[in-house]
């Protein structure tokens, strides 16, 4: 997996928190920033974190602020996972 870029979304009715971890930075994820939630600022990272040709994998906490967030990274072409809260594992 090192040509893959994996995103994590932290999503919120206003805004969204974007995380990043790649491969080649042996998985270490870092804080990319925080943008509004509107399709035009979604788009933004989506096209600067794949500029590069590397597969980009979104995943972000189900809820009622993402479907709208799912429907248009999908249809950009990008793979977006969807966890239920219940699974995502705690330290």
């Amino acid at each position: 997996m090192q040509d893959s870029t994996f995103i994590g979304l932290d999503v919120h009715k206003a805004t969204i928190s974007v995380a990043v971890a790649q491969g080649e930075r042996g998985g270490e994820v870092r804080h990319w920033g925080t943008i509004q939630n509107r399709p035009d600022h979604v788009r933004r990272p989506a096209e600067k974190l794949g500029c590069d040709g590397r597969g980009l994998h979104f995943c972000y906490e189900a809820g009622p602020c993402g479907h709208g967030l799912h429907r248009q990274l999908t249809e950009l072409g990008h793979d977006c996972m969807v966890v239920a809260p219940s699974l995502i594992p705690v330290k």
